[in-house]
């Protein structure tokens, strides 16, 4: 559950700018991005366990910039989707360079000995690609939305939400799945 709150900055900038107010919810979610950062790393954290976090702090400070310069930016209406292409963009490119998002996680919560196995890193890659698959979704299904109906806002939320709820279930299961069958195999 932990790991999930370094997702904290990007739903509150979810729910803070559903309206065609972004700004608020740039600084929002950079004060709070900036927060879990400090007091991560303040507490020994490895920059590898907080890859979202660090990733919300640099996305929320471009983002809070990019909105107090152009506030009426023809961006402003698609927030929601920029959350989620930036979100696939940090879990694809972790995936890219063999650094799923969350092997630093996992590692807080596996036995060391196990951090090095292939089935480790396999499950991690797994989770993260899905989601990076939620993530892109998401984005795709944002961009779609927000430009055919922009005042959609329960489907905008419920988009918003299923894109973190699913893979956060997903990452909640597969773990267990997986440490099931090597009892059944072993």
């Amino acid at each position: 559950m932990r790991g999930l709150l370094g997702f904290l900055p990007w739903i509150v900038y979810a729910f803070i700018a559903t309206g065609d107010e972004w700004r608020w919810g740039a600084i929002a979610g950079l004060v709070i991005a900036a927060a879990l950062v400090t007091v991560d790393r303040r507490s020994g954290k490895a920059w590898d366990e907080i890859v979202i976090e660090t990733s919300a702090a640099v996305f929320f400070a471009c983002l809070t910039v990019f909105s107090l310069v152009v506030p009426d930016s023809p961006l402003t209406p698609y927030g929601p989707a920029l959350v989620n292409v930036w979100l696939a963009g940090t879990a694809w490119g972790s995936l890219a360079i063999r650094k799923p998002f969350t092997l630093g996680i996992a590692r807080t919560m596996a036995p060391k000995e196990v951090w090095e196995t292939p089935r480790f890193y396999r499950v991690n890659a797994v989770i993260t690609t899905v989601w990076a698959a939620a993530f892109t979704v998401a984005a795709v299904s944002l961009t779609l939305v927000l430009s055919v109906a922009p005042h959609a806002t329960t489907l905008v939320i419920a988009i918003k939400a299923l894109s973190f709820a699913l893979p956060a279930v997903f990452t909640a299961w597969y773990p267990k799945r997986v440490r099931r069958s090597l009892v059944n195999e072993g």
